[in-house]
């Protein structure tokens, strides 16, 4: 049997907001997520029963079970009740480390593909509880669009699709520690929160300029000041130069603006280059 290629798209949190601590460890999120066109390539093989591996372009990412995608397809088979194999094999345009969500996307990427090549074996509620099982964005990368994510950003409420706009994408030269951003938000005993259900309304009325102005993330207030200001120097950057607002995606380091047309993008991204590693220009998708 062939094997099935699919895109595995980008994820932008517009708004990102942690409401506490759970007693399984995890934390609650409010969270408004939106996928976007800068995307991996994931090609799926069958092989045979308990034989998974995924390749990559990029030597430092594990091929075994440490890898997202391989958790995915281990956990396909297991909601099938038998056991399976997969080569998966995936071509990296996403930036790792990044709060891009690139290793979730591969990974729903992977449970797309094994349900095409299992002729649709699962349907979307056994496919949604085996992307949780692979990890807490899988659920939303498997949906994509845009979307209301909350728990721990399993439960989804779909939002019209925003208007196509401009995104400009910038990877710093740092990444940013997840575990050591959750426990700075822990240890604050007040901070300021996103405004969500005015950047849903704005998202529900097609309003571009409403939503982009709302965009905010509780953990750029937890960043260390080394961070900080690259953060900031990258928004200001975006902002300066035409972006109708900029955010850090989830828990970094990489930092995104909304723009209202393609020559205002190309400006940003050009003038961005001389304050990041990597510069994408993408769309919302």
């Amino acid at each position: 049997m062939s094997g099935v290629t699919v895109k595995a798209r980008a994820k932008l949190n517009l708004s990102l907001d942690v409401l506490g601590k759970r007693v399984d460890g995890f934390h609650d999120l409010r969270m408004v997520m939106q996928s976007c066109s800068l995307a991996d390539e994931v090609t799926v093989e069958p092989a045979a029963p308990g034989d998974y591996l995924a390749q990559t372009n990029r030597s430092y990412i594990p091929t075994g079970d440490r890898n997202v995608a391989v958790k995915a397809a281990r956990a396909y088979y297991a909601a099938l009740g038998r056991e399976g194999g997969a080569h998966i094999k995936i071509t990296k345009r996403i930036p790792v480390c990044a709060g891009l969500g690139g290793g979730s996307s591969d990974a729903a990427a992977v449970l797309r593909a094994l349900n095409e090549l299992e002729h649709g074996a699962l349907d979307e509620a056994a496919l949604h509880s085996a992307a949780l099982a692979a990890g807490s964005d899988v659920p939303f990368c498997l949906m994509g669009g845009t979307a209301l994510a909350e728990g721990r950003g399993e439960i989804l409420t779909p939002l019209p699709p925003l208007p196509e706009t401009q995104v400009v994408i910038c990877m710093p030269s740092f990444n940013c520690s997840t575990p050591e951003l959750f426990a700075r938000i822990d240890a604050r005993k007040s901070r300021c929160r996103p405004d969500t259900a005015g950047l849903v309304a704005a998202i529900e009325a097609g309003d571009v300029m409403g939503a982009a102005r709302r965009l905010y993330n509780v953990f750029e207030d937890a960043l260390d000041r080394r961070a900080a200001l690259a953060v900031s120097s990258l928004k200001l950057c975006l902002l300066d130069n035409g972006a109708l607002g900029a955010a850090m995606s989830g828990s970094g380091s990489a930092v995104f603006g909304l723009f209202p047309d393609a020559e205002s993008a190309r400006r940003a991204r050009d003038a961005a280059r001389s304050l990041a590693r990597e510069v994408f220009i993408a769309k919302t998708d």
